[in-house]
């Protein structure tokens, strides 16, 4: 591996943005030696971050990895890849292109924040400026490495800039056990929770005080520590800086930047190259039907179960901005298809240029969130109001009287239909240690052979990383 990282890292050490996310410069062209000088230098290379980071989104890679290994979707292109079919299937190996792009993604998120932090101290500019600097690098490679350690367990740890081939050879980059990547999370968060302002940033693509809390909160119910996670999402709660939309679709659909609702974004903008896929992903494969501007055709890659179009009560206002099963072909006849709406651009030209924002974080899940906390703390009537708030936006009536147990399977069901498509199934499945019971039985019910095991919680290591390095970097047992 450390070959590999050689290039890897000195790149990602070295390279910088402009003001449009993926507008870089080419790294070839840039020297440390010259660079990091100025507070717009580091302003420029914080958005470089940024756009990294917008790279697990922007190739759909996390959601191939979180929702299509899951009863939410499921592959209804006849000539799927070898690698939608793994995850389709949860039969997933490390050579698996999704889980390459997201480990890759994700370290370079870390080298390219590491590359501000340890420099930005000896370069003199205001104070809060560059405390607010190094508050968002840290929020970004604490997100990264969170993803990681979800999706493959142990990890490395990356804190050097490396500026030789030498500093990487030497460096010790082999997997660390999940608790200690943990510890630097929250580090990094607690640390960022003090450099932040307090003032809400009404740029969403950009990390706030409380988009940090949020983190925080769904790391430490992650790790199951109820009363820390409590904490944080109660200030979220408190500092009353978001509100439930009232309507639905506005998350999902064009000019849905910058909501209430928002958390943390992921902003597209199309004809430049900087849309995203899903217009393309999450609609069906028919070249008849009329569903986009000049009757453009879907890839059907990733697209609704039965199972998960089942999932939505009659009355539930979600389930038609969600997701679809009939089909307007060209002259107006109908045809069953099933499809997911949640951001499609309907007004795209290119299906893989797609301009509708994508939000990893919103308010409605720092809600459920604290219900389950409350949940857990064994005060469900406490936790009623807060997913009560989200069914009321979807038109359903109160859930009452619910004891622990019930109400730990309302909260599952209720996170299911609410975020669909937004790469939170996988998540909570393996965090309420629910993965096996539900996706085995899902599968029995379709009378496939699919299982999915124990070793099977966590992703492969990508088998590029163990070749290279196999003494200190072991596959995932079972791989």
């Amino acid at each position: 591996m450390k070959k590999k990282l050689i290039l890897f890292l000195l790149l990602a050490a070295t390279t910088f943005s402009c003001k449009d996310f993926l507008a870089l410069t080419p790294e070839y062209q840039i020297s440390d030696q010259t660079f990091y000088e100025s507070q717009n230098d580091f302003e420029t290379a914080l958005t470089g971050v940024y756009g990294t980071f917008r790279g697990l989104f922007s190739t759909s890679a996390v959601l191939y990895m979180t929702e299509l290994t899951t009863d939410n979707t499921e592959i209804q292109w006849s000539s799927p890849s070898t690698d939608e079919m793994q995850m389709d299937q949860n039969a997933v190996t490390s050579t698996n292109a999704f889980v390459q792009s997201v480990w890759n993604t994700c370290l370079y998120t870390i080298s390219r924040s590491n590359a501000i932090l340890n420099r930005i101290d000896a370069v003199n500019f205001d104070q809060t400026t560059k405390n607010r600097i190094k508050g968002e690098a840290k929020f970004l490679r604490a997100y990264a490495y969170f993803y990681l350690v979800r999706l493959y367990g142990n990890v490395p740890i990356i804190n050097q800039t490396f500026s030789s081939p030498a500093q990487v050879s030497s460096a010790d980059l082999s997997l660390k056990p999940s608790t200690e990547v943990y510890k630097v999370i929250l580090a990094d968060l607690a640390e960022a929770e003090t450099l932040l302002p307090a003032t809400l940033n009404t740029d969403k693509t950009r990390a706030s005080l409380t988009t940090v809390k949020t983190l925080l909160g769904k790391v430490h119910l992650t790790q199951k520590n109820y009363d820390l996670a409590a904490t944080k999402l109660k200030e979220v709660i408190d500092a009353k800086s978001y509100s439930l939309v009232p309507n639905y679709q506005t998350l999902f659909t064009n000019g849905n930047n910058n909501l209430a609702e928002s958390i943390f974004e992921i902003q597209y903008v199309a004809g430049r190259s900087m849309g995203n896929n899903y217009s393309a992903i999450f609609t069906p494969a028919i070249t008849s039907m009329a569903i986009f501007t000049n009757n453009l055709q879907g890839s059907g890659r990733i697209t609704p179960t039965l199972d998960m179009i089942r999932s939505y009560t009659a009355t539930d206002a979600r389930k038609a901005v969600s997701v679809n099963d009939s089909v307007t072909l060209i002259g107006g006849r109908k045809s069953y298809s099933r499809y997911g709406l949640k951001f499609v651009d309907f007004r795209a030209i290119d299906l893989s240029d797609g301009s509708v924002t994508f939000i990893p974080l919103r308010y409605a899940d720092a809600l459920l969130m604290y219900a389950e906390v409350l949940t857990e703390q064994n005060k469900p009537a406490e936790a009623l109001p807060f997913i009560n708030q989200v069914r009321q936006r979807a038109k359903l009536t109160d859930l009452t009287g619910l004891n622990q147990a019930d109400l730990r399977l309302a909260i599952e069901r209720e996170r299911q239909v609410e975020f669909l498509y937004e790469g939170h199934r996988w998540f909570d499945l393996v965090r309420t240690g629910r993965v096996q019971t539900v996706m085995n039985a899902h599968y029995a019910s379709l009378n496939l052979s699919f299982k999915v095991d124990d070793f099977e919680l966590i992703f492969p290591i990508p088998q590029n990383e163990v070749d290279l390095n196999p003494t200190a970097v072991k596959q995932n047992p079972g791989y």
